[in-house]
């Protein structure tokens, strides 16, 4: 199957894109060892205007910077110093929006991911929510913004299709700090399946 191209990420409609990133498969490759992934759960992150992202008023930082690079590059920051999360950055350089990946569905290298996260039974935890998933499939800051068409780290088309009644919008996860902006449904997960991170609604 194709990686997704470099256009499917030069998008500005971040929310079109948390939507769109639904059903396709996160890879990775550390070594000889590849694990894959449905993406059932994402959430947008609109750049500067909003107040839950990491760029919101401008903010330029260490950490920040690779946001602001062009879309098809990887983002990965440790949340609370314990928990490493995902991200797609999307848009044109210069535009920080960014994709959360929230919640997989295993579809290669389970005994790999069971292992790194000292599971012995796959449970739906294993990779529902961004800190597991990112466990799971052995990300962490050293596959920082990382080339998304490269071979560590990509994303593929394997050809599903969700229609509009599949996919639930409700608001973010974790940024009460955003004030009113942490209401927006910004939120995007598969309905019905059990590898999102949060109860569905």
């Amino acid at each position: 199957m194709a990686k997704l191209p470099f256009s499917f990420y030069q998008g500005t409609d971040v929310n079109l894109l948390a939507q769109q990133l639904l059903g396709k498969v996160l890879y990775t490759r550390l070594g000889d060892e590849i694990t894959a992934g449905i993406i059932v759960e994402t959430e947008a992150y609109k750049g500067v205007e909003d107040r839950a992202s990491h760029a919101y008023g401008g903010r330029l930082t260490n950490r920040t910077q690779t946001m602001y690079e062009r879309g098809g590059i990887s983002y990965v920051y440790l949340c609370y110093g314990i928990h490493h999360l995902f991200n797609v950055v999307t848009a044109p350089e210069g535009v920080p929006h960014a994709v959360l990946v929230r919640g997989l569905e295993p579809l290669q290298g389970l005994e790999l991911m069971l292992a790194r996260r000292k599971m012995l039974v796959l449970k739906p935890n294993l990779t529902a929510g961004p800190g597991a998933l990112a466990m799971a499939m052995g990300i962490d800051r050293s596959l920082n913004a990382k080339d998304l068409l490269g071979d560590e780290i990509w994303l593929e088309d394997q050809g599903a299709l969700l229609s509009e009644p599949e996919i639930v919008s409700c608001p973010r996860v974790g940024v009460d700090y955003a004030g009113e902006h942490a209401l927006l449904p910004w939120r995007y997960y598969v309905k019905g399946n059990r590898y999102v991170s949060k109860p569905n609604r």
